[in-house]
């Protein structure tokens, strides 16, 4: 067979993959969220002793991050954090797929969600990543007025790419942008009078090599973008962090509007990055087995410092 003729039925091959995916995502929204809720339970249990990559990575991060636990502890938290990632998994099919009424039946907001819409001033939320994440968006355009920014990274393949953008845009008035298109268009639409959902808790490899500092994150050195402390200095913006906590028992999203995080408001951006890490390390404390544990948070090391992965 021809490289020519093996790429193009590998891309076949992963074009009906995606739509089977997707057509199985759409079954799935007929279902009860409590059954949603309880077929994630038991596919997260089984999956976590075959992924052995992410099993590994779950392993390393908890750790790190929770020196002081035991290791048996630190098993059973790394199985919880399965069973919460693959209910978020499935659970996403209402989102795609479900009607307005049932998704606002499943978000349940908690505190200020007015303040951008009352203020007017240019807003940031600081949306960590806990594994319910994606429930933010109905929050913000359904339960408010003010457009709300999303950047989104283009997948690799176009079904699954479209899939996932008509259904980030289904409600409300959201504004996606390609992560890729810089920071330019995100200006432009702040300066319109959008407000900015920023995920500042990724290591993005080389990129954060230019947009990085290394501050402690539960004591580790770790890679965190500084550049929403520059953006909320440079530009005078609110800051309002949002946490999402996945219910028991397929109950339901609670958003969580807080207030901002002490000394995110200091002018130097290190000070400032320093101070978001110390209230996420609070947050997470709050549900650890809720904070998406496989991805590899400690990846970009300080020169010198051997890989962690």
């Amino acid at each position: 067979m021809s490289k020519r003729h093996k790429t193009g039925w590998r891309a076949k091959f992963s074009h009906g993959g995606a739509r089977a995916l997707i057509f199985g995502l759409w079954l799935l929204h007929w279902f009860p969220t409590p059954v949603l809720a309880f077929f994630g339970e038991v596919l997260g249990r089984l999956l976590w002793p075959l992924l052995k990559s992410r099993r590994r990575i779950v392993r390393t991060n908890l750790r790190l991050c929770f020196p002081e636990k035991s290791e048996a502890e630190r098993e059973q938290l790394g199985r919880e954090h399965f069973v919460f990632l693959v209910r978020s998994l499935l659970e996403r099919c209402v989102l795609w797929f479900g009607s307005e009424a049932r998704v606002r039946r499943l978000v349940h907001v908690e505190g200020d969600i007015q303040l951008a819409e009352r203020t007017g001033a240019p807003i940031m939320w600081l949306l960590p990543h806990f594994v319910g994440m994606d429930y933010a968006a109905p929050a913000l355009t359904l339960f408010q007025s003010r457009p709300a920014i999303n950047i989104y990274q283009r997948q690799s393949n176009p079904v699954l790419d479209a899939r996932l953008h008509k259904s980030r845009a289904r409600f409300g008035n959201a504004r996606l942008i390609e992560r890729r298109s810089g920071i330019r268009p995100i200006v432009r639409a702040i300066q319109d009078g959008a407000g900015f959902v920023n995920l500042p808790d990724m290591d993005f490899g080389r990129f954060a090599e230019k947009d990085a500092v290394f501050v402690p994150f539960f004591g580790v050195q770790t890679a965190t973008l500084a550049s929403p402390a520059r953006m909320v200095q440079s530009m005078k913006m609110r800051v309002q962090p949002m946490v999402i906590t996945m219910l028991p028992r397929g109950r339901g999203y609670k958003v969580s509007f807080q207030d901002p995080p002490p000394g995110f408001d200091d002018p130097d951006p290190v000070v400032a990055t320093a101070a978001f890490n110390r209230w996420l390390e609070a947050r997470i404390r709050e549900q650890p087995a809720q904070y998406y544990w496989v991805h590899r948070r400690f990846k970009t090391r300080p020169p010198g410092e051997p890989r962690l992965y």
